[in-house]
């Protein structure tokens, strides 16, 4: 399987989200490689596009629950890297691949390689083409969990969902790339673990429909087994939302919340391309 990737219009198009076989096996489980070998293409629920026949995703979901880093209390730092990028959502407890490109960007991983905290803000600009001067100010804070240098200077990272903050002040960064005061205090509970139960048989024949309208497969087996806080924090991070919809999904209060916002997503969604194909016809 070649590596394919989706590319991400960011602040200057400092990153590409990795979306290939191995990459999304390690969103999925937070493994220490990405690999373009087939042995390393590990079957779960994946889906194509329609009739295109090359690899969007493929990704392992296990039964059990989502795997969470967490960080002391008194340990949080006061100000982060705060890293835009377009179309790329962070949740806490998420895994998200980057392939980092850009100069200032890979200033901004090897700087925090060297942090104790190894932390990275992920948030989405609100206005495209803004080059991240105007980002959303609610944003999640991730663990920067494993990296691979490219003979080439570019990073392969792997970013593991620590908790969200309320994006501050700037501070003047010396390497190019922006940092702000953070506040943790709203969401100290995205450390604990899930206990909530989201409506399955509902949510399930929406997703359904989703994926039937817009031409997606997948292994339904795979997804049904999957833990609720583990589907629709996968599901969030990968389908094709818009940065608004991603936001709205980053702000929700628990997950019975997401759950019930990702599902008035798709069924919009499915309602829209449906229209759209109607008049086609």
């Amino acid at each position: 399987w070649p590596i394919t990737c989706l590319r991400i219009r960011g602040s200057g198009g400092g990153a590409w989200l990795i979306m290939d076989a191995a990459a999304c096996d390690s969103m999925s489980n937070g493994l220490s490689s990405i690999s373009s070998n087939e042995s390393s293409l590990r079957t779960g629920f994946g889906f194509k596009l329609g009739n295109d026949s090359r690899l969007i995703t493929s990704l392992k979901i296990l039964e059990e629950k989502i795997s969470r880093f967490t960080i002391d209390n008194n340990e949080l730092p006061l100000d982060l890297p705060v890293f835009p990028l377009q179309g790329a959502l962070l949740l806490p407890g998420g895994i998200l691949p980057l392939n980092i490109f850009e100069p200032r960007y890979v200033q901004m991983v090897k700087d925090t390689i060297a942090t104790k905290h190894r932390m990275i803000v992920m948030t989405l600009p609100m206005i495209e083409g803004s080059n991240g001067s105007n980002v959303y100010k609610l944003a999640c804070a991730g663990k920067l969990i494993s990296f691979e240098e490219t003979l080439d200077g570019r990073f392969l990272i792997s970013l593991s969902g620590i908790m969200r903050c309320r994006l501050k002040d700037d501070i003047q960064e010396k390497g190019g790339y922006k940092r702000m005061t953070v506040d943790f205090t709203e969401f100290l509970s995205d450390m604990k673990p899930n206990d909530i139960e989201i409506e399955r048989d509902g949510f399930f024949k929406t997703l359904r429909s989703y994926f039937d309208i817009k031409g997606l497969s997948a292994d339904w087996k795979a997804i049904e087994k999957c833990e609720d806080e583990k589907l629709i924090t996968t599901l969030a991070m990968l389908c094709p939302f818009s940065d608004a919809e991603k936001q709205s999904l980053l702000e929700a209060n628990c997950l019975n919340d997401r759950a019930q916002i990702m599902k008035v997503i798709l069924e919009m969604s499915a309602f829209e391309e449906g229209e759209q194909n109607a008049k086609k016809h």
